[in-house]
């Protein structure tokens, strides 16, 4: 069983004023120093992200030390808040093994050298509201994810291979954040756009277009952990489990609004992987800013979809995001982390119990990756002024392997206001 009611430890406070106002956060090894930088990135503003996607208005890049690498664009006073994605990923896009930054900025797809901020390829878009987020896959085969997905809000796709080119088109209801993945085996990528699973050549495959709203988040994993075999989990008006050929295995009911679910092995006493969730039980102020109207609920179900607890907050707050953190304190377990909680509650790592293992002590966004290739992942909390990295225990932020960039993984370069993903594992972790 995990240890419990551990406190966080400050390992570095930086200073991203510079950045400017409702930023958020990508990490990634943009110069291949062995450890990973943190790229704030700032949307346009002047608009309503209910219907019109955003584009990037500033990004800045910092080391871990502080220090100010580059910036592209000019801060706006004004900028978008997080009420959508920001069209922008660190990845390996041109698979050299150095990362890369893709963003959409001023109508514009673009490729800038992660070390430089300095602008490599663009290309027009292929739509003009093509530029909701930004979802790397491979779909072509090649030998790293180069190709891109682009959406707009709510209703069609543009699948381009890595040179750009159109390769197919989707319209439907692809929720917010497609999650790519090759359940096939063939070294190309299905894609899970909403409610709709298509291969990679945009071929419809099977659809649950019978569920009502949209798709929130989506989770790839074996969920049962019996046969090897991955399952589909999506979130939305309700939460549900489809096997790979899309029969639904299970529906949980007992949700108003599943806006978050996060695999994971959460308990020990349970087989296979356990699914949190977060349920909008209240709405409240939908402009965007976090208030202290509305109501949610952290959920947790077994493998069968069955509820094992749900969260009786006694607090309001209504726009909780939830993640799974692994390889947080070398324990088996793995948390939920959730953030942006309201009503005064701060970001808290729960164990599959309910229970507070770790309470950060500042509030704000939050992020979390293995910063130097140790194996241990810390956690940053960010605001507009500072962002504090924390972890388990007192550890330098010096690079394991300095000099030897780190891989980029999958997670990281699939960040996204609506969090999916996927969980690979095998067989149960020891008590």
């Amino acid at each position: 069983m995990n240890t419990v009611s551990r406190d966080a430890v400050l390992l570095r406070k930086l200073d991203i004023r510079q950045a400017g106002v409702r930023c958020k956060m990508l990490l990634g090894d943009i110069n291949g120093d062995g450890r990973m930088e943190i790229v704030m990135v700032q949307a346009d503003g002047g608009i309503d992200d209910r219907y019109v996607p955003h584009q990037v208005q500033c990004m800045t890049a910092y080391d871990l030390d502080g220090g100010l690498l580059w910036q592209v664009g000019t801060p706006d006073p004004d900028a978008g808040r997080p009420g959508s994605d920001y069209p922008a990923q660190i990845c390996d896009i041109d698979g050299d093994g150095i990362c890369e930054i893709v963003c959409v900025m001023n109508k514009r797809f673009r490729v800038l050298d992660g070390a430089t901020g300095e602008e490599k390829r663009s290309w027009e878009l292929p739509g003009e509201e093509a530029h909701d987020c930004i979802v790397v896959a491979n779909l072509t085969g090649g030998s790293h994810a180069g190709d891109v997905i682009l959406k707009d809000r709510y209703k069609k796709l543009w699948a381009m291979d890595r040179d750009f080119r159109l390769l197919w088109t989707h319209d439907g209801n692809p929720g917010h954040f497609p999650w790519v993945f090759d359940l096939d085996g063939d070294g190309r990528d299905e894609v899970m756009a909403g409610y709709d699973l298509l291969d990679h050549d945009g071929t419809m495959l099977w659809s649950c277009q019978e569920l009502e709203d949209h798709a929130d988040c989506i989770w790839v994993g074996d969920v049962d952990g019996q046969d090897g075999r991955e399952e589909i989990v999506v979130g939305g008006s309700v939460t549900v489990m489809y096997d790979r050929e899309g029969r639904e295995l299970w529906r949980y009911e007992g949700s108003i609004e599943s806006q978050h679910v996060a695999l994971g092995k959460f308990r020990s006493d349970l087989p296979g992987l356990q699914v949190a969730g977060l349920d909008r039980m209240e709405r409240g102020d939908t402009t965007g800013v976090l208030t202290e109207s509305g109501k949610d609920a952290l959920f947790l179900l077994d493998a069968q979809g069955r509820e094992i607890w749900k969260e009786d907050r006694k607090t309001s707050g209504w726009l909780t995001i939830i993640e799974t953190l692994r390889n947080w304190d070398g324990g088996p377990l793995d948390y939920i982390l959730a953030y942006r909680r309201g009503g005064g509650v701060l970001p808290t790592l729960y164990d599959g119990y309910m229970r507070e293992s770790t309470v950060f002590p500042v509030d704000g966004y939050a992020a979390h990756a293995d910063l130097t290739g140790s194996g241990r992942e810390q956690v940053l909390i960010y605001t507009d002024e500072a962002v504090s990295v924390f972890g388990s225990e007192a550890v330098e932020l010096t690079a394991a392997n300095p000099g030897v960039p780190l891989p980029q993984p999958k997670r990281l370069y699939s960040s996204t206001l609506y969090p999916g993903g996927e969980y690979l594992w095998k067989g149960e972790p020891a008590e």
